[in-house]
């Protein structure tokens, strides 16, 4: 298995990936799927953050994404990340292996906190995140309405960094270091 920054032609697999947990589960609050181009635009965003796919072969089984945590300037430094596994690789290891990358591209691009949304309960999820170091910070309660139910979200958080006293600018993907 290899793990390699997504591109744009790379939305089409994503999107089947993404495409029956959006239709058949809560873990992913959208109610519809979306289309290819709107992944193509979400991996364009501003800023710019990792997104990622884990191949094997030429097949994309995984993908695992970074973005921003909130628009006001303080939260800067932390962000959301995601990781999504194609049917018939989950549970061996795809899902570690794209967030020990992400985890090691947002403390190189000087990030300091990563947040996990976890729609509940998902228990290969909260292992996942536990066994990389996250941490729970909270649940909030009834948040999210999908087929026919309330469902809650806990959030868990991981220090990619030492709490700088005065933080460095954090970069966006694919800028050079000392921007």
């Amino acid at each position: 298995m290899q793990v390699r920054g997504a591109t744009d032609a790379d939305a089409a697999a994503i999107r089947a990936i993404y495409e029956p947990i959006v239709e058949d589960t809560a873990i992913s609050f959208e109610v519809a799927p979306i289309a290819a181009e709107e992944i193509r635009r979400r991996m364009a965003g501003s800023p710019r953050l990792p997104w990622l796919v884990a191949t094997q072969g030429e097949r994309i089984v995984g993908y695992a994404y970074a973005s921003s945590h909130r628009q006001r300037a303080a939260y800067r430094w932390s962000a959301e990340c995601s990781a999504y596994v194609a049917d018939g690789y989950r549970g061996q290891g795809v899902g570690r292996r794209l967030y020990e990358q992400l985890v090691a591209e947002m403390r190189e691009l000087g990030f300091v906190s990563l947040l996990a949304g976890i729609t509940l309960p998902n228990d290969p999820s909260v292992r996942l995140h536990e066994a990389l170091g996250f941490r729970l910070a909270g649940v909030f309660r009834h948040v999210g309405f999908k087929h026919g139910a309330w469902h809650d979200v806990g959030w868990w958080q991981l220090a990619v960094s030492e709490v700088p006293t005065r933080p460095d600018e954090p970069r966006e993907w694919g800028s050079p270091p000392g921007r």
